[in-house]
C-alpha cells in the first residue's frame, strides 16, 4: 500500500490531495521536525524532508516526482486535468512554477537564518522573498483573468499554488492588489479532496 509521510500544512499537502483524487488505497503518516531526523527516517530519505512516498518498500521523494508517479498509477484521476497533451503540459508547467519558483521564495521568508547569520541580512532576505512572492502571484493573477484555473481546469498545479496561498495568509502577506486570488482560493478550498486532506491533517 502507498504510504505518504507529511507535515501538516507543508508542501506535502500537494501529493496528499493527489492521493485523495487518485482513489488508490493509501496511508498518511504525520511526521515531526524531530522524527524526520531519526535514523529510521533518514534511511528512507537522507535529506530528512517531507514529502516521502513509500510503495511496498520502494521510496520516492520530491513533490513533482511523487505526483507524477501517482498520476501514472491513476491516469484517469485528473491529477493533471483531463485535457489534451498541451493542457497536460501546461498543468506540469504551472506545477514546476509553484515548486521551483514560488515555493523557493517562501523558504527565504520562513527561514532566512538558514541562509545568512547576520540579523540585518536575514531581514533583507525575507523582505526580498516577500517582494518576489508578490511578483510571482501577479503572474498567477494575470493567468486567472482568462480562466478559473491555471491550466484551464483544476489540476494538481492549482493545489500547489493554493498551498502556498495558505502560507501567504499565515505570513499576512498583503495580496489585496491581486483581484483574482480570493475567488481562486475559495474554488480550490471547496474541492472535496482538499477538504478531506485538511480534515486528516487537522489544518484550516
Amino acid at each position: 500500500m502507498l504510504k505518504l509521510h507529511y507535515f501538516p500544512g507543508s508542501c506535502a499537502f500537494v501529493p496528499h490531495v493527489a492521493l485523495e483524487w487518485s482513489g488508490l488505497p493509501y496511508q498518511a503518516q504525520a511526521e515531526t521536525r524531530e522524527s524526520i531526523k531519526e535514523p529510521a527516517y533518514l534511511k528512507l530519505n537522507p535529506l530528512g524532508q517531507v514529502p516521502l512516498l513509500e510503495d511496498d518498500g520502494w521510496t520516492l521523494t520530491q513533490n513533482v516526482a511523487i505526483v507524477g508517479y501517482i498520476h501514472d498509477l491513476a491516469p484517469k484521476a485528473g491529477i493533471f486535468g483531463h485535457g489534451d497533451t498541451r493542457a497536460t503540459a501546461k498543468a506540469r508547467q504551472w506545477l514546476s512554477f509553484a515548486n521551483s519558483d514560488l515555493h523557493r521564495q517562501f523558504s527565504l521568508v520562513f527561514g532566512p537564518a538558514r541562509f545568512v547569520a547576520d540579523e540585518a541580512a536575514q531581514q533583507a532576505l525575507a523582505a526580498g522573498g516577500r517582494a518576489a512572492i508578490l511578483r510571482l502571484y501577479g503572474i498567477v493573477n494575470d493567468a486567472l483573468h482568462a480562466q478559473n484555473y491555471l491550466a484551464g481546469e483544476l489540476s494538481i498545479a492549482d493545489i500547489y499554488v493554493y498551498t502556498t496561498l495558505r502560507w501567504a495568509r499565515t505570513l499576512q502577506i498583503d495580496l489585496s492588489s491581486l483581484d483574482r486570488l480570493d475567488d481562486y482560493y475559495a474554488r480550490i478550498d471547496a474541492n472535496p479532496g482538499v477538504q478531506s486532506v485538511k480534515k486528516q491533517q487537522q489544518t484550516h
